[in-house]
């Protein structure tokens, strides 16, 4: 593959674990990948690990503008972010439920889509940061095809899946059991299935959520489209906890994050674990250089 310009890697809340797992992370991949990391000296000297200030959020948020700068001006070849305090931002002023939301909208993408991936397994949540209760009426058509469609046109460029096949996940138990238990799959989920399967493109469903991510049911789809957020991440990191990586699909630039939070209760302990945020550069550094051919 080609040779990449380096990963810009954003600091994420500075009272949390991503000081640290980005300082080890950075020594760990040092002779292989070139990271520069983006972050703001003076949030970084002030801050007390394991109490986040709203007075930072100005600065967690300029780090994440000037990584995606970064790339679109040719100085970088993805953008990698350490974990941020949606709570803390928001009570700031920030008006994105979280960083899939803002990188599409610094970078103009009209439907940007969340992959969860580890060894084995990708999901994608067709809704993401949204309530349980939020999520029936959220369903439609357009949304599952369209997340469906980026998914597979990703896994062809960023992963190299010539055939992509996508398993769709039901919403309700026992995927409705004939409209007894809801009747989503057969007014949303099937016809969007059909409608892809018009298209050209390798779907299976509905499934029932229940029976899709045993080991022999994962040999059978190189990525599911789960219908919400925890359908996706619970068996994602049942399977394993320590190296998810969050990738963001649709966008025009390459975007990875490791699967895990702010941790602040272990912030400034010497414990955390730089395990997904290696595998996120390392997943970021892949898709760049297939993108650069």
């Amino acid at each position: 593959m080609a040779a990449i310009r380096p990963i810009a890697l954003t600091m994420g809340d500075p009272a949390g674990i991503g000081p640290e797992v980005a300082a080890k992370a950075i020594a760990a991949l040092k002779g292989r990948i070139e990271v520069r990391y983006i972050a703001d000296d003076a949030a970084l000297a002030r801050a007390v690990p394991g109490r986040p200030e709203t007075t930072d959020a100005a600065a967690v948020i300029r780090a994440i503008e000037t990584a995606v700068a970064e790339v679109q001006a040719g100085r970088a070849s993805a953008v990698v972010t350490c974990p941020i305090a949606k709570k803390t931002l928001t009570a700031a002023g920030f008006a994105f439920p979280g960083h899939t939301e803002f990188l599409a909208h610094l970078t103009g993408a009209p439907q940007p889509v969340m992959m969860l991936a580890v060894e084995g397994l990708r999901v994608v949540p067709v809704t993401i940061h949204e309530p349980l209760a939020r999520v029936p009426g959220l369903l439609c058509q357009d949304r599952i095809t369209g997340a469906a469609r980026i998914a597979a046109a990703a896994l062809k460029r960023d992963f190299g899946i010539a055939s992509p096949r996508l398993a769709m996940a039901a919403l309700n138990p026992h995927a409705g059991e004939g409209r007894t238990l809801g009747h989503e799959e057969f007014e949303v989920i099937t016809p969007a299935i059909e409608q892809l399967r018009a298209e050209g493109l390798s779907v299976t469903g509905p499934h029932p959520a229940d029976s899709m991510f045993h080991a022999a049911a994962r040999t059978r789809y190189d990525a599911a489209i789960c219908m919400y957020h925890d359908q996706a991440l619970i068996p994602l990191k049942t399977i394993d906890f320590d190296r998810g990586v969050n990738v963001t699909l649709g966008l025009p630039i390459v975007r990875t994050s490791p699967d895990h939070g702010t941790a602040f209760d272990i912030a400034g302990k010497g414990l955390a674990n730089p395990a997904s945020l290696i595998a996120a550069i390392e997943l970021a550094a892949h898709m760049a250089a297939r993108r650069a051919g």
